[in-house]
């Protein structure tokens, strides 16, 4: 298996995106996790990370070498909620000014609720929810960070630069969010046209956060800053705290979720090309 990693790191992805994508396909059509009492599709992330396990075991891998490095796991998790929670802070305010100009109220809700760019949510209340959601998202950021941030960028490694790594990967992960308006069509709930054009939206979204979290990876050697930064989004932002309008939930979710987004993407975008071009050229006068 390490041999194929090195001679062809492309397809050992490719292979191994296809196992664990199939997986995805099988909650979301068949076990459909997230209408139950979980309300997210986490068995295939499990999965995931048993197939991680698995690749690393027979490879003569650590965790250590995919980028989860033990030192600063904590302040480096916290730096990437603290990154989040100032990026989202600007959308959530951009957000309800909007609709208070709209609709001339507006207020903040706390509850559990799934995420999909058609609006459609569900809510849940109580402490066993939150904490659910907690632990399902945990599960869910560790396999993604250590698959697709961490074991396909060292395979890709063997042979691609960086930067093409970096975009393989942000396209890998756009097409592995695309199962979501797949679903919606399948079930007849939103038109081909626009379960395309939601396609195309979450690969945009999906890809630009890959990017991120992989520059996060790069500058501080460990995944956990990433880790942190997609728990936030994934836990706060497309779960917990909601938006209503004239009793409508988050009318602008998507508008709120792309605002939070690009700006932390451009930050980290910044403070990485400052830190390649000091790396290469020495100091870098402002």
């Amino acid at each position: 298996m390490k041999n194929i990693e090195k001679k062809r790191p492309v397809l050992s992805c490719a292979i191994l995106f296809a196992i664990c994508g199939l997986s995805r396909i099988i909650e979301y059509f068949v076990i459909k996790t997230d209408e139950t009492i979980f309300a997210e599709n986490f068995f295939h992330k499990a999965f995931g990370i048993a197939v991680l396990a698995i690749v690393l075991h027979f490879c003569g891998d650590t965790w250590k070498s995919i980028g989860f490095i033990k030192g600063k796991t904590v302040s480096d998790i916290l730096k990437g909620f603290l990154l989040g929670g100032c990026c989202f802070l600007v959308a959530y305010s951009i957000e309800c000014l909007l609709l208070y100009q709209i609709n001339q109220n507006v207020t903040l809700a706390f509850y559990i609720s799934g995420f999909t760019l058609n609006g459609e949510t569900i809510r849940h209340d109580g402490f066993l929810f939150l904490l659910l959601c907690i632990v399902v998202n945990i599960i869910n950021v560790w396999m993604e960070e250590g698959v697709f941030r961490g074991l396909f960028m060292r395979i890709l490694a063997e042979k691609l630069s960086f930067i093409r790594a970096v975009l393989l990967i942000a396209v890998l992960f756009g097409i592995w969010h695309w199962v979501m308006p797949l679903r919606d069509y399948a079930q007849g709930n939103i038109s081909l046209a626009d379960s395309l054009i939601m396609g195309i939206g979450y690969i945009v979204l999906a890809g630009i956060m890959s990017i991120k979290w992989s520059l996060l990876y790069k500058m501080t050697g460990a995944l956990w800053m990433g880790l942190g930064d997609h728990l936030f989004n994934n836990v706060i932002v497309t779960n917990l705290l909601h938006v209503i309008s004239n009793g409508e939930a988050d009318r602008m979710q998507i508008i709120r979720i792309m605002i939070g987004q690009m700006l932390s993407f451009s930050i980290i975008t910044i403070c990485y090309r400052k830190i390649w071009k000091t790396a290469r050229y020495g100091k870098v006068e402002d």
